[in-house]
């Protein structure tokens, strides 16, 4: 079984990238072939900086593997070092019609908020779902925010079956259970709100961010609602069951402070990232090693789309001097 994954550089990862998806994928590499692409050409929509992009593609490839992606397990690649990815979204964009595209939930987040989209904003479904398709991909892990982009890519590989002949594998989502994560301020964790807790942050500034996370003001002897507190629902992530069950007796019993919660919660992001933290630093040394991985990853993964292209063109009657 192949699962696949985009891995959209656009800034630090930080704990609601490692819950929302990392910590998933990670566990996926035991389980499946992984074909994890680092999404530069996703990130041309909002990233217009050349160096900045270069220097995002590089960190998130370093990230991966200082948190434990086993190269040899999974082909972890950049999604440019495709190019077919992109004749594939031209194919698709033949068969679908506007109507799916304006249906988007990205696209109708930019018209709410007022913004105008780029075409790149308004096309995204058509390369992401040139990305699933392109690899054959069995499933594909995703939180229920991203579902639709699944149903997308599985009615686009309709209309081109019906269109054409059945060339495309039907992909299936693969649901994660991770909860919204919550910023110091109780918004979703987000780089663009500033309220994230990056997975690699110096562990005396990280402490300080913890020790900021916005509380209500229940007095200490007072029980409190462990549901309600930012706090109690990033302790929850981070601890063992048995002891998120202690920590809910104890907010619901009277007597805790706040500061006791986050205290502990620091010193459980250091017992599950410090370690990281060394062998980013590791990583990060090493870029032709780095660089060496996502080239194998991106030779691996081209040539099943090449295969896959070959039999594209070929329904729909594309010819290249290059296959003559």
């Amino acid at each position: 079984m192949r699962a696949l994954s985009g891995i959209k550089p656009t800034g630090e990862l930080h704990l609601g990238n490692y819950f929302g998806a990392m910590k998933q994928h990670l566990e996926l590499q035991y389980e499946c072939e992984g074909f994890y692409f680092i999404a530069n050409y996703h990130s041309m929509t909002s990233v217009k900086d050349a160096e900045f992009l270069r220097q995002l593609t590089r960190n998130v490839a370093v990230d991966y593997l200082a948190m434990g992606l086993d190269p040899g397990r999974v082909n972890l690649f950049r999604q440019s070092d495709v190019p077919e990815v992109t004749e594939l979204t031209w194919i698709l964009a033949c068969v679908t019609g506007k109507g799916l595209l304006d249906r988007a939930t990205t696209y109708k987040d930019y018209q709410a908020k007022g913004l105008t989209p780029n075409m790149g904003v308004y096309c995204y479904p058509l390369l992401m779902a040139a990305d699933i398709l392109i690899y054959r991909s069995d499933i594909v892990p995703v939180g229920k925010d991203q579902l639709q982009h699944i149903e997308f890519t599985q009615d686009m590989a309709t209309y081109f079956n019906e269109t054409y002949r059945p060339v495309f594998k039907r992909p299936e989502p693969r649901l994660n259970e991770s909860p919204v994560v919550p910023g110091i301020d109780g918004q979703k964790m987000s780089k663009s709100y500033g309220n994230h807790i990056e997975l690699f942050g110096e562990a005396k500034a990280v402490r300080k961010k913890i020790m900021s996370i916005k509380t209500d003001s229940t007095p200490v002897e007072a029980p409190k609602e462990p549901g309600q507190c930012n706090v109690y629902a990033l302790i929850k992530l981070l601890a063992t069951p048995e002891e998120t069950a202690e920590w809910d007796r104890r907010y619901r019993a009277g007597g805790l402070g706040y500061g006791a919660a986050k205290k502990r919660l620091a010193e459980l992001y250091e017992e599950r990232f410090g370690s990281g933290r060394e062998a980013r630093t590791q990583w990060a040394a090493r870029p032709e090693e780095v660089e060496d991985i996502l080239r194998a990853g991106g030779r691996k993964a081209r040539a099943v789309a090449q295969e896959l292209m070959a039999e594209v063109r070929d329904a729909c009657g594309i010819v290249r001097a290059a296959d003559e």
